[in-house]
């Protein structure tokens, strides 16, 4: 039976029929305005105010936004990469690498074939840590397993330490500090070389190692790597080639502080550089040889830096994938630096008292850009670098001071070493605490700091 025959109708009023209508639209519309912003995204409008007027002279030009976004799943977090883009820490394909060979060796004596090749196929299964691979570095530094003989030594090294760390956490670089003995019969200055052929093998990712003594302490804290210099080149060191080749020095360049390629060249280079150290049955005879090639050697057993420049003499193997740093302080010599500290400090402050965008104050995270403003002001007011330049000294090498053993070079006065190294070191932290709004009052009161008024330097502190 149908229904509807015996329901009751009702002829609605044609206002009625307005008024419902009405609110069931008020009804929509108020809903739609309440959920509008859950349902849309919000964007990133670029605001319509400008920036005030007076801050326009303070502003540093931001980088290039990354090359690859940081955006992944909540359980597989990404790590920036300093280059752009983002790498995976807990991505590792089940797939066999050449770690899985056991015949791989990370110590000196077991060489490495193909490596160019295997580093090529790690990174195939590694995509994320390809992005900027060409300018990743790790650094290198280490110490005596033991306590410093010095009483002082062990402070030293704490402090040397928090500068290399101070200097990486600005530039991104990677860095492993070393204490243990990786090779038994790799002592003193020759134990940096197991060191680093181990670091090729456990970072493929790095292109550059970047070895540091302990001893060396980084003095321009805003100075980045020019590594688009060494492109052709697979070893950089301190050198001088006219002291390579003609005046044939044993000090004509310094093994405390190198680049190395993380390559074929280099696995090779490592293991025939090796060979003069003392684990080799060669170890004596290499002390003779390296003493009647460099007349100004008085060291009579085999040492690393004379190695060093021994096989730089071999033109036809290894020079010319050698670069001799000499245009600026990759490593400089303490005894003609440390002098000269506060005058760079006055100089520095006289530029950013001509170039608010250098004085603004910043995020510590940032400061590699205000390095390049920093550098883009140096060269059109041509400041040069190196012992005649103006520029601050990038690593200030304490060589012969000796702060663990205590057994300096009796030409330096203990003295002249620890106020030399103390300067270095607070020259350093005060670049490092200008972004926390503090500086120490004067290079040798290490302990004490006092803040920065807004504006500084041209308001006075």
């Amino acid at each position: 039976m149908d229904n509807r025959s015996t329901a009751r109708t009702f002829k609605p009023s044609i206002l009625a029929d307005g008024f419902l209508l009405a609110g069931s639209a008020a009804v929509a519309l108020l809903i739609f305005w309440v959920l509008y912003p859950v349902l849309v995204p919000a964007t990133d409008a670029p605001s319509s105010r400008s920036s005030s007027s007076s801050f326009s002279a303070y502003v540093v030009k931001p980088p290039p936004p990354p090359r690859v976004s940081c955006s992944s799943p909540a359980t597989t977090p990404p790590s920036p990469n300093p280059a752009g883009g983002c790498t995976n820490l807990r991505h590792d394909p089940p797939s066999p690498t050449f770690y899985d060979d056991p015949a791989l060796t990370y110590t000196v004596g077991g060489p490495v074939a193909d490596w160019d090749e295997k580093r090529r196929a790690w990174f195939d299964q590694h995509p994320s840590f390809q992005p900027g691979a060409a300018e990743r570095v790790l650094m290198l530094s280490g110490s005596q397993p033991k306590r410093c003989r010095h009483p002082a030594g062990d402070h030293f090294l704490l402090r040397a330490v928090k500068n290399k760390v101070d200097y990486c956490r600005l530039h991104g670089i990677d860095f492993f500090y070393n204490t243990a003995l990786l090779h038994p019969r790799m002592f003193s200055f020759w134990a940096k070389i197991p060191v680093v052929r181990a670091a090729m093998v456990a970072h493929p990712e790095t292109e550059w190692i970047w070895w540091v003594d302990s001893d060396a302490i980084v003095t321009d804290m805003e100075f980045s790597l020019p590594l688009h210099k060494y492109a052709a080149h697979n070893l950089v060191v301190h050198g001088w080639p006219h002291l390579v080749y003609e005046k044939k020095s044993w000090t004509s360049l310094n093994a405390g502080v190198f680049l190395i390629r993380n390559c074929q060249w280099s696995m090779d280079f490592l293991d025939v550089w090796a060979r003069m150290g003392p684990h080799s049955p060669e170890y004596e005879r290499w002390g003779q040889t390296l003493r009647s090639e460099f007349k100004d050697k008085g060291l009579p057993e085999s040492d690393d830096q004379s190695g060093l420049v021994y096989l730089l003499r071999q033109k036809d193997r290894w020079a010319d994938k050698i670069y001799l740093e000499s245009d600026y302080y990759f490593q400089g010599y303490w005894v003609e630096i440390v002098g000269g500290l506060d005058n760079a400090t006055r100089r520095y402050l006289e530029m950013e008292r001509r170039a608010p965008e250098l004085r603004r104050r910043r995020a510590e995270k940032v400061t590699e850009a205000y390095g390049a403003a920093r550098e883009e002001r140096l060269e059109a007011e041509g400041w040069r670098a190196g012992r005649d330049g103006k520029r601050r000294p990038f690593v200030t090498h304490f060589t012969g001071c000796q702060p663990c053993s205590g057994e300096r070079n009796q030409a330096y006065a203990e003295e002249e070493c620890w106020a030399g190294m103390e300067r270095a070191l607070n020259f350093a932290d005060d670049q490092v605490l200008r972004s926390y709004g503090f500086v120490h009052p004067d290079l040798m009161s290490s302990a004490d700091v006092r803040p920065l008024p807004y504006d500084f330097p041209a308001a006075k502190a």
